[in-house]
């Protein structure tokens, strides 16, 4: 009781002298400490939301972000802040926050496959407007970005199953096969090779080119030389090394040969089985051939039609049928055959 007595005499006195007349020099003072209050918390605040919105160290606060900082610090995107990509809403930034203080995450959460993480203008100001590389020239962009729609982040910025990937913008090796579905590579050797390995901004179809195959099946270096110069995009970023150049059978194509196909209309190297052709190939084109001369023989004797028309070369001369002929039988003139 003594307590609350004393408690209620002192709020009396401070109420009777605030009812007091306020003298100039305490006015003053009043006055003075209000503007350090409100100018100090200003500055604090202004400095806050500086460092928030403009220093990448404050994006890294969180220690699940630190393989994705140490990636981007070593990226193309060095000296772009986090925010000049990454824009989010006032709620969004909360819910960050509140997220990361209740929850405590230890991992990155799964990307909502329909979820845009950057939108596709933001890459657009730099990279069809801006200093940065332009994307508009590129055969691949053409027809991923501007005709399917397909935003950057959908093929740039793959998130691997150990969560490692975050700030790598060139796509994965297999990346392409998310959306082209069964179109894994079959081959002697060719497994393992990135799609854009093979495809290329060089043709209007991206499908691979006479040259671009024999960057790895030929010994000449004027094509590896060639296509280097070119800059294209797949060369750039997907070249086969020295080890898969050495691997790869060199052939010798003939620009004069009889037949001038790419290389795709007869190798089909999605198709199991198929990366080498087979006579029913050969006759979709050829299908008068078994009745001419000697072939409906030979081709009964289940003979390849590469036993006697050696690849990319095709015509039969003196000088193959004295050596390929003769094991079979005596020999025999390619003039004679029909």
């Amino acid at each position: 009781m003594k307590i609350t007595g004393w408690v209620r005499e002192k709020i009396t006195r401070v109420s009777e002298r605030l009812k007091e007349p306020i003298s100039l020099k305490a006015k003053i003072l009043i006055v003075a400490l209000l503007l350090i209050i409100v100018s100090g918390g200003g500055y604090v605040s202004y400095r806050f939301y500086d460092f928030s919105q403009n220093n990448p160290k404050f994006c890294v606060g969180c220690h699940l972000m630190q393989p994705a900082f140490e990636t981007w610090s070593r990226s193309e995107h060095k000296d772009i802040n986090c925010h000049d990509c990454h824009h989010l809403s006032i709620k969004e930034l909360n819910g960050l926050l509140i997220s990361f203080v209740l929850k405590r995450p230890t991992v990155v959460p799964e990307r909502h496959k329909e979820h845009v993480i950057v939108s596709q203008k933001y890459c657009n100001q730099c990279h069809t407007e801006g200093k940065a590389e332009r994307i508009n020239k590129s055969l691949f962009h053409a027809k991923h970005v501007y005709m399917e729609q397909i935003e950057c982040t959908q093929c740039h910025g793959e998130i691997k199953a150990d969560k490692s990937g975050l700030h790598r913008f060139l796509p994965t090796e297999k990346f392409c096969t998310k959306c082209h579905a069964n179109r894994q590579v079959h081959g002697e050797g060719m497994g393992g090779l990135a799609c854009l390995n093979c495809h290329t901004d060089r043709t209007k179809d991206l499908k691979p080119g006479r040259l671009k195959c024999l960057y790895c099946h030929s010994n000449n270096e004027g094509i590896r030389k060639q296509l280097k110069e070119d800059a294209t995009l797949d060369v750039r970023f997907f070249a086969p090394d020295a080890a898969t150049i050495n691997k790869a059978k060199k052939i010798v194509f003939n620009e004069k040969s009889p037949m001038q196909f790419y290389c795709y209309e007869c190798h089909k190297p999605h198709e199991a089985g198929r990366i080498r052709p087979r006579n029913t190939d050969c006759l979709r084109c050829h299908a008068g051939i078994p009745k001419i001369g000697k072939h409906k023989v030979h081709l009964a004797m289940d003979m390849k039609c590469q036993d006697c028309h050696k690849q990319h070369v095709w015509v039969v001369t003196e000088a193959s049928a004295q050596k390929d002929c003769v094991s079979c039988h005596e020999y025999r003139s390619p003039k004679a055959f029909f």
